[in-house]
């Protein structure tokens, strides 16, 4: 069966450990060109080295070789700002564009939670590092009790937050926020980021606590437990670094939430992941940029199988 021919936007870390990914891993994606604007990339001149056509000129140096025709999915992995103007030239010629950064021009979509619910989307969006690790863990929680509140904290290593990720902090928070709640199902959600400068460097961490409305402890690890099986599929890094911890809020010492002026109580799960990288192309402690390629990889492979689906 003949793959389909994709292109990456962004050659740097992200971009490079992606292309990387899909020439070792992928049996239905066919890497076909290499975009970025520095002449000097060390991505651009690994592509190249690969046999992958490759072009500083940006994505008007791709549209303007034959190889665009052929093209049907592109990866952005840029920067919120430039894939705005990317998304619709895009659009227009007829492409799928898998978003890498925070712009958020289409739905969040994270593999394991839902992904099937966006089969004719043109444009989708991999919220953030810390939104792919986390909000798994949230709508495996919401999945058996109601979440008012859930805040995540994700923590990387200061060397793997490049140029691209330190210029996105802002959209980082913004989105990941958003996604706890529109795809992870929290009724407020809450993000926040670590850039650890420990050396050496620390694997990526994460904190989720969420408060439910549950007293069921049992049904609420065996949610996380499965969810955590089903990230793994796509991310074998990706792992709980302790069990699952509940704590009960009694209605006489209630939990005030950001906003509201009354106190809140019910069941407070606390969730504590490690994210280590394959190693690809990237150092195995930077899970967080892993996580996104991976998320990203399994994403263009379920639309692939998805449109080769009789109907």
């Amino acid at each position: 069966m003949a793959k389909t021919k994709v292109a990456i936007i962004g050659s740097g870390n992200i971009g490079t450990d992606l292309m990387i990914k899909i020439m070792r891993h992928s049996d239905v994606l066919e890497m076909a060109a290499m975009v970025g604007v520095d002449p000097a990339s060390e991505g651009l001149a690994r592509a190249a080295r690969l046999g992958v056509f490759a072009t500083h000129e940006g994505l008007e140096g791709l549209k303007a070789n034959p190889i665009y025709r052929d093209i049907d999915l592109v990866f952005d992995a840029t920067s919120a700002r430039a894939h705005v103007a990317h998304a619709k030239v895009l659009e227009s010629d007829g492409k799928i564009a898998i978003d890498l950064t925070p712009a958020a021009v289409g739905p969040y979509v994270v593999p394991a939670v839902n992904l099937d619910l966006h089969p004719g989307a043109r444009n989708l969006n991999m919220v953030t590092c810390g939104g792919q690790a986390t909000i798994p863990i949230v709508a495996a929680v919401s999945s058996v009790a109601k979440v008012k509140y859930a805040e995540i904290v994700a923590s990387i290593a200061s060397k793997s937050a490049g140029p691209g990720t330190r210029a996105n902090i802002d959209e980082f928070t913004e989105t990941t926020a958003r996604a706890i709640e529109q795809v992870g199902g929290a009724a407020l959600g809450k993000a926040l980021i670590i850039l650890n400068p420990a050396e050496p460097p620390v694997m990526m961490r994460d904190t989720i606590y969420c408060l439910a409305d549950t007293d069921d402890d049992a049904a609420v690890r065996a949610a996380i437990e499965a969810m955590v099986a089903k990230v793994q599929a796509y991310v074998p890094g990706y792992r709980l670094k302790q069990e699952v911890q509940f704590e009960r809020i009694p209605h006489n010492h209630p939990i005030r939430l950001p906003g509201q002026d009354h106190g809140s109580t019910g069941l407070k799960v606390s969730v504590f992941l490690e994210v280590e990288g394959a190693a690809h192309y990237l150092p195995s402690y930077a899970g967080n940029l892993d996580i996104m390629t991976s998320a990203a990889r399994a994403a263009a492979e379920r639309i692939v199988a998805l449109q080769k689906e009789p109907a």
